[in-house]
């Protein structure tokens, strides 16, 4: 499922977003000719008076089985590792990655999508309390099982990614072969992280570039690449620790491209990703079907050499 377009994300469907604009979101999507949908077990728990997720694999669910065929047009991708277990301080109280909970979390996942498996199982989070032995044991069971197609880590170190896949040849199981990192056009400083932001190894670095350039194998995926909407609205600044000189140059850059092809700068910064060296796989969440329409345009853009060599220098 090597994807050299946008992923439609899902988290807040069937929470924040209700049920019925969920599925014109979806419909739109799969009109517009998207055909990849990103969600996790965890989606949205924080947004649920409940306190637990599933309200956005269960939203993508219904809406598969009121749409006869659609299952067979479509690649869906989920995860395990980030739902609560209970009350108490998160991070600490998710399920982690153990054998148990993979096996049990990947069923539960495919109950609530109507579907017999996923196209992209990912390992959402570390879970340093478990052996990598055992996750990677695990992940590889889900696909010998023939409940996923493919697997993916998502908020990992490097390093450990890196053994994982070494684990899972060294015993002849299924590894990962995608990366899902935040990563955007603009950067923070070096050693900051956001407020909301507790996964110290999810962001993009160039040593994550270099390593998914010299593995073809493994696709690179990133979430919240338009930073909620922040490249083109007034009331969503960049959050403070975006705001430095590195910053000030790349959108003075991505203004200059953006008016020279009439798109907005969220649309350019979605053609760039798409259109790099690595190929990145943005991942984008909308509320509206306005915020959806705008966001495929950009993946469908095709800047020109010059325009990306400004952008990837400034």
């Amino acid at each position: 499922m090597t994807e050299k377009t946008m992923v439609l994300g899902a988290m807040l469907f069937g929470t924040s977003i209700p049920e019925d604009r969920s599925f014109d979101l979806l419909d739109r999507f799969v009109d517009g000719g998207g055909t990849v949908i990103d969600t996790a077990n965890c989606y949205a728990f924080w947004a649920s008076p409940t306190g637990s997720g599933g309200q956005s694999e269960e939203t993508i669910g219904r809406w598969l089985a009121r749409r006869p065929g659609m299952r067979d047009r479509i690649s869906l991708s989920t995860k395990v590792g980030c739902e609560p277990t209970g009350p108490g301080e998160y991070p600490a109280s998710a399920e982690g990655l153990s054998a148990p909970v993979i096996r049990q979390a990947v069923r539960d996942s495919l109950r609530r999508l109507g579907t017999d498996h996923v196209d992209l199982y990912w390992a959402h989070r570390e879970d340093r309390r478990t052996g990598l032995e055992e996750t990677v044991s695990a992940f590889g069971e889900v696909v010998s099982d023939g409940l996923a197609v493919r697997l993916g880590a998502s908020n990992h170190a490097l390093w450990r990614l890196e053994r994982a896949r070494r684990i899972a040849e060294d015993h002849g199981l299924t590894g990962f072969t995608a990366i899902q990192q935040r990563y955007s056009y603009v950067h923070p400083r070096p050693f900051e992280t956001l407020e909301s932001q507790d996964h110290r190894f999810g962001w993009v670095t160039d040593e994550t570039l270099d390593y998914t350039q010299s593995h073809r194998e493994v696709d690179l995926w990133a979430y919240t690449p338009l930073l909620n909407g922040s490249f083109d609205r007034t009331d969503r600044p960049f959050a403070e620790q975006y705001r430095h000189p590195g910053t000030d140059r790349r959108l003075a850059a991505l203004a200059e491209v953006a008016a020279e092809t009439g798109a907005s700068r969220g649309q350019v910064v979605l053609a760039w990703l798409i259109g790099g060296t690595p190929a990145v796989t943005p991942i984008v969440g909308v509320s509206s079907v306005e915020q959806l329409d705008q966001a495929l345009a950009g993946s469908r853009l095709e800047l020109t050499a010059d325009q990306r060599a400004r952008l990837d220098t400034a």
